[in-house]
């Protein structure tokens, strides 16, 4: 690490998305900052908790795609800390190798959910769908087979940064079906957010034991209060049962929020509360 620098995890290769939103979570102002990227989604964590890095970033859901429940899952799991989000303006690019033009291509890699996005030009140009690991990681080894002489025919669906870090060239702009493409990051660290004035969400999960109605009688404890996001996901370590994840649009530290916390976790066979943290009032990317 870089003396001075702080470093924030992300999941993926340079250039993907999920790097944006790690050079857009630092609170930090005025900080050098350094990305760092790891295969999985564990990785990201585990970096944070070790040390290795200072902050992480993990996808929780696309606007168009709806929960991303692997990363989900993970907050619930993990000692850290939410302390803020980043939405990124999700901008599809279909690249190629310098000199390789449309009429040249036969097929085209990226990760699943954007090859998903992106059918109505796969369809027009009849290609051929690749399913990579990561957007920015299909870019980078395109580029690198044609370091090796290949990679004729080939196209690859990533970021404008990715073009530009592994040097390809960009064919077609905005290339996603639907314009609405946004991807919500979560930033975690090890340490809670200091207390600011500025607009925040609350994330918690909880679980209620199998009775009739007592679900509702739990979410009811939240009434008055915005819930911008609520969801189910089943237990890991129980059969057909189920964790609800819900966003509260206020702070822990507001009377009216924290007497809902307070009615849940009075409720609540298990709870925990994922973090009370800024949220994004603006996108990047």
């Amino acid at each position: 690490m870089i003396p001075g620098s702080i470093t924030v995890a992300f999941q993926g290769n340079p250039g993907a998305y999920g790097e944006i939103a790690a050079l857009n979570a630092v609170p930090e102002a005025g900080a050098e900052r350094q990305t760092r990227g790891y295969p999985i989604f564990h990785g990201v964590a585990q970096a944070v908790e070790s040390g290795e890095a200072q902050y992480g970033v993990l996808p929780v859901e696309n606007s168009l795609m709806g929960a991303i429940h692997q990363a989900i899952d993970l907050l619930s799991d993990t000692e850290l800390y939410v302390i803020g989000e980043v939405v990124v303006r999700v901008s599809h690019c279909l690249m190629a190798l310098p000199g390789v033009e449309l009429a040249d291509l036969k097929s085209v890699a990226s990760q699943q959910p954007a090859l998903d996005q992106c059918t109505g030009l796969i369809r027009k140009y009849n290609l051929q769908p690749v399913a990579a690991h990561d957007t920015a990681g299909s870019a980078r080894e395109l580029a690198e087979r044609g370091a090796a002489g290949g990679g004729q025919g080939e196209a690859a669906i990533a970021s404008r940064r990715a073009a530009e870090l592994y040097g390809l060239n960009i064919l077609a702009h905005e290339i996603e079906d639907e314009p609405f493409n946004y991807t919500r990051f979560m930033v975690l660290s090890k340490h809670e957010p200091a207390p600011s004035d500025v607009p925040h969400k609350t994330s918690l999960v909880f679980a209620v034991r199998h009775t009739p109605g007592f679900l509702v009688e739990t979410l009811n404890e939240l009434s008055g209060l915005n819930l911008s996001r609520i969801e189910s996901r089943p237990r890991r370590d129980r059969a057909w049962s189920y964790l609800m994840y819900v966003d509260i649009e206020g702070d822990a530290r507001d009377p009216k929020v924290a007497q809902g916390l307070a009615g849940v976790l009075r409720k609540a066979s298990y709870a925990k509360i994922i973090g009370s943290y800024p949220r994004a009032m603006e996108t990047v990317g």
